[in-house]
């Protein structure tokens, strides 16, 4: 496989892809709700030469398929949702935007993750592959998928027939930008990702006044126990061996001091790297949320509601080395690194589970290296803004050139010549 001139033609619009990726930043969209966005990368994607272009797939999702004859057939992805997060960057391209949560909250939207960076490398590659087919045969699926926030937007995509009217593919592939210096590619394989489940559960109590506890079934005093009980799932049941976290994101109840009221919502998040352990840990935080209501003689028993899940992510060991050896060969060993696995979670692992396909994976840097570099060096790394931040934005350059190569490269290396 060679890629020579493959990305020569990157430098003609570098440009137009750096203004991309500021309109998106400028105009960040939360999970579910990508219209605006969804339909600039439609348009992109036609100006590049995609052949067929398909919108609101799975919900807000976009579709392209670039046909050149037999061969594979390639998926690329790249999600493009935004969170509910207030930008502090200071940027001139900074966003101002607002939205409306699921609950009904007003909310300040921004592309704290780098999908904004993710999508508009995802427009690069398409519109290099697109403009050099004399290069290659075969397919790439081009997939802009919303909601990965959510962990829904791959399942949505995939339930509204996303490998049925459209070419099945043979491998995935996607990248995701985070907090090492630009230019640098980290990769990793088997599970590189955790699995990810978030449940909400809603305790139900007696309420009374502060002054008369007998009266009550305190559901605050019964979601503290909860909150306290549930550490003990990694402390004394996953084995050591094992890594796995739990985390009581939310909790929330009452509406004054001297009032003990009647319900105490909590909000939970699992991460997890295996069937056994997630398994495990789920059904150990239903049996202590129903325990302890139990033990709380609550009249009535917990609502226990799973409503998002991660798969873990594997990046398909063999299929990593042959595109990583791509990704080398082109950039040069001194940009590329093997890094730990990451604690966080991503829904691509499941297009590659539905089609029972390989999934290759990787992170590249958005960092300022002359900021990023020496405090790597000197032990500073969690001083650096990271994925969530209010201050992370990546780094236009870079970032973005290094994202359309790997992305372009990776999908040449499985393409016929």
């Amino acid at each position: 496989m060679t890629t020579d001139g493959l990305t020569d033609g990157l430098a003609t619009i570098r440009d137009e892809l750096i203004e991309l990726y500021k309109e998106l930043h400028r105009t960040p969209e939360l999970s579910l709700q990508e219209t605006q966005s969804a339909g600039l990368l439609a348009q992109r994607l036609r100006d590049a030469g995609v052949d067929e272009v398909v919108e609101q797939v799975g919900g807000t999702g976009v579709v392209g398929v670039i046909s050149n004859g037999d061969g594979p057939v390639v998926m690329l992805r790249a999600d493009f949702d935004a969170l509910p997060v207030l930008e502090k960057t200071g940027l001139p391209y900074a966003s101002s935007a607002r939205g409306v949560d699921r609950d009904g909250n007003d909310v300040p939207v921004m592309h704290a993750c780098g999908h904004d960076m993710h999508a508009a490398c995802l427009i690069g590659a398409a519109t290099l592959l697109a403009r050099s087919r004399e290069s290659w045969h075969g397919t790439v699926l081009v997939v802009f998928q919303p909601a990965e926030e959510l962990a829904v937007g791959a399942r949505n995509m995939v339930a509204d027939g996303l490998f049925e009217r459209f070419p099945k593919p043979e491998i995935v592939l996607g990248q995701h930008v985070g907090p090492l210096p630009a230019g640098m590619i980290g990769y990793g394989t088997g599970p590189v990702m955790a699995a990810a489940d978030s449940v909400n559960v809603t305790l139900y109590g007696r309420g009374s006044h502060g002054s008369r506890p007998e009266a009550a079934i305190d559901p605050v005093l019964m979601a503290a126990h909860v909150v306290t009980r549930l550490q003990s799932i990694v402390a004394r049941e996953v084995p050591p061996a094992q890594p796995a976290v739990v985390t009581v994101g939310r909790l929330q109840a009452g509406t004054k001091d001297n009032i003990i009221p009647e319900t105490a919502e909590l909000g939970i998040n699992i991460r997890t790297y295996s069937a056994e352990s997630r398994d495990l840990v789920r059904a150990a935080v239903e049996r202590i949320v129903r325990a302890e209501s139990q033990a709380s003689a609550a009249p009535r028993e917990p609502a226990i509601d799973w409503f998002a899940s991660a798969p873990i992510l594997i990046s398909d060991p063999e299929a990593t080395r042959t595109t990583m050896a791509a990704i080398t060969e082109h950039f040069g060993p001194h940009r590329i690194q093997p890094i730990p696995v990451v604690n966080a979670s991503e829904d691509v692992g499941v297009f590659g589970d539905v089609l029972n396909a390989p999934t290759v994976f990787w992170f590249w840097g958005g960092l300022d290296p002359a900021i990023a570099v020496p405090a790597f060096q000197e032990g500073r790394e969690d001083d650096l803004p990271s994925n969530h931040s209010p201050y992370f934005a990546p780094a236009i350059e870079p970032t973005l050139s290094t994202g359309v190569e790997a992305l372009t490269v990776a999908a040449r290396t499985w393409l016929n010549s």
